[in-house]
């Protein structure tokens, strides 16, 4: 094959125009949480609370924080008998109490919402959201009396869809 100027001007065009784009992790990245805490235990929390990431993506959650064990856990009928805070169709996930620098990890495929907390700290207000792909805007589901509802501190705990989206990334302050 004969590499011709033309030839070389156009690859030399696509390599730049590559260069311009931004940056935007792979699908196969994998995104980190931490979870930490106060050396007295007296607050606790995710960081970051709020993450923007395309399907496919995998989200490491790790306890850092020395003094404190912390779940990862759906809001989810089928996990402890919580509302439904995460895509109808998405699977559910608790992983179980993790000691410090124990990690957990959910790969994350149906677009949507999917907020999550730690079930001891819960009423400390230890929440979080992933938000996945472009989400349909979030419609109350029927509130079944039959479930434990949300403590006023975790649905105050959220950050709002649409600065997830515009930040990518909310971190705890």
């Amino acid at each position: 094959m004969i590499v011709t100027r033309r030839r070389l001007i156009e690859a030399g065009g696509g390599i730049f125009l590559a260069a311009l784009l931004p940056r935007n992790a792979s699908a196969a990245e994998t995104i980190e949480v931490e979870m930490r805490g106060k050396d007295d235990g007296a607050h606790v929390w995710f960081d970051p609370l709020g993450i923007h990431i395309r399907p496919g993506q995998t989200i490491r959650w790790t306890n850092r924080d020395p003094g404190n064990s912390h779940t990862v856990t759906a809001y989810h009928p089928d996990v402890f008998d919580r509302p439904l805070r995460i895509p109808q169709h998405a699977k559910p996930w608790d992983s179980d109490y993790l000691l410090p620098g124990q990690s957990f990890s959910v790969t994350l495929t149906v677009p949507g919402v999917y907020d999550y907390y730690c079930v001891p700290h819960e009423h400390a207000g230890m929440v979080g959201r992933i938000v996945v792909g472009t989400p349909q805007p979030m419609t109350p589901s029927a509130t079944d009396a039959s479930l434990t509802p949300l403590p006023d501190v975790a649905l105050n705990g959220f950050p709002p869809v649409d600065e997830i989206i515009a930040k990518g990334i909310v971190r705890h302050t």
